[in-house]
């Protein structure tokens, strides 16, 4: 049995990207050292050595990357800045490419974006050496995307082009280029002045009053994976949890909460469709919401797994989730023992900025003091996704059998608030 939907959309920031990228570096060949003989790295330099960078496997555009035009030809400078924190030395960069480490200590992409836009960099590239290391690919760390958060940067830096290589193409770009005798190529051809169209699909089941019950997880992701765990998982979660509940409809009736069951577009990119839909709903959501559900990655890899982790701002909703889940536990002994099942209660304040639930916390009321009212939410994170916002994001190694945890117990958590004790 259908449900009833919605289909809403925004207009968005958005980068989009034209021609493919590249990324090589060229020794050049035996030239000699005629006036006006062949420039090096060109075609009359017949005997150069050129190494290209595959797109997406050995780099990856960051989020609203502008455009970067550096050619063989140019020569280009290209200085090594360590973690690029404010006590390197951008100033040697000017007019260069900064090369960047990634590690523990390294700040977010905002800080580093702005910071080579400050600097009038000609190009940023972000070594990874912190994330995925030695786990996917042997004795290298492979690139992944991340965004921008473009509210903190303006104007956004049109001309400068924003990538993250593996750890072992930024090792070859320095050994050749910074401490010998090759040079850069490195284009990006990203718009970032636009915008974009996303959209909000919501399924609806009205209910005896106005008090609403969200499910929600995004549909978008990276543009460089296919996003099997981010957030296939979420999505296919929220959509299982949406037909067993028209299934509870037509048996039990209408239940005592509206419950909506919503998938967002642009959550990559910022947060996009989670918060232009709650700043739309605002009054009808501060009003009303009674509680909101995230699954955003809710997978557990088989072979890594470290079980699934629940969270919330709400004592009342956490108690709950503890009930179900010693009820899960009983009544799915396998599960319980493979997956182990984490639960936290945080304060409304420490609730993460990281994915769709924080609109819902932290938007509903526009008074940023003391009196500030918070959103109720509850959240699913998975473990084991070493495969994060790469190309490797794929359903090779999709463990469906994982989104049971929480389907099962969130989805009976609503269908305990929306009908009470099962008969």
């Amino acid at each position: 049995m259908g449900i009833p939907s919605t289909l809403e959309e925004f207009d968005v920031p958005m980068f989009i990207i034209g021609n493919e990228p590249e990324l090589s570096i060229c020794t050049p060949g035996d030239i000699g050292d005629i006036f006006g003989g062949p420039t090096p790295c060109t075609a009359a330099d017949i005997n150069r050595e050129i190494v290209e960078f595959a797109h997406r496997e050995d780099f990856v555009l960051q989020g609203y990357s502008g455009s970067s035009f550096v050619r063989y030809v140019d020569d280009m400078s290209v200085v090594d800045l360590g973690t690029g924190n404010e006590s390197a030395d951008w100033n040697s960069a000017v007019n260069a490419v900064g090369i960047i480490w990634l590690k523990p200590e390294t700040e977010g992409n905002t800080a580093l974006f702005e910071r080579a836009a400050d600097n009038d960099l000609e190009g940023l590239i972000l070594i990874n050496d912190r994330q995925n290391c030695d786990e996917l690919v042997a004795d290298d760390c492979v690139p992944y995307f991340k965004s921008v958060g473009i509210s903190s940067i303006d104007p956004i830096p049109e001309s400068l082009g924003f990538i993250m290589v593996s750890r072992s193409v930024g090792q070859t770009i320095i050994d050749g280029v910074i401490n010998g005798d090759a040079r850069l190529q490195f284009i990006t051809d990203v718009n970032n002045q636009g915008t974009a169209t996303i959209h909000v699909p919501c399924g609806i089941i009205e209910g005896q009053s106005e008090s609403l019950i969200i499910f929600g997880a995004h549909h978008d992701t990276v543009y460089n994976g296919q996003g099997a765990v981010d957030d296939t998982s979420g999505v296919a979660t929220v959509q299982e949890i949406a037909r067993q509940f028209g299934l509870l409809e037509s048996l039990l009736g209408t239940p005592k909460h509206t419950i909506y069951f919503c998938t967002w577009g642009g959550e990559e990119e910022g947060l996009w469709g989670s918060t232009e839909w709650v700043d739309k709903h605002q009054t009808m959501l501060a009003e009303n919401l009674r509680l909101y559900v995230n699954l955003d990655m809710n997978h557990v890899d088989a072979e890594r797994n470290s079980g699934v982790t629940f969270f919330g701002n709400n004592k009342a909703d956490i108690d709950l989730i503890k009930g179900i889940t010693s009820v899960f536990s009983s009544a799915y002994p396998e599960l319980a023992d493979k997956y182990s099942i984490s639960i936290h209660k945080h304060s409304s304040t420490a609730m993460p900025y990281n994915s769709d639930h924080a609109p819902f916390v932290y938007n509903l009321d526009d008074d940023e003091g003391s009196d500030k009212d918070y959103g109720r939410a509850i959240v699913c994170y998975g473990s084991g996704s070493s495969e994060y916002h790469t190309y490797l994001d794929t359903m090779d190694r999709f463990n469906e059998e994982s989104l049971m945890v929480s389907g099962i117990i969130y989805g009976s958590l609503v269908r305990y608030l929306a009908y009470g004790e099962a008969q």
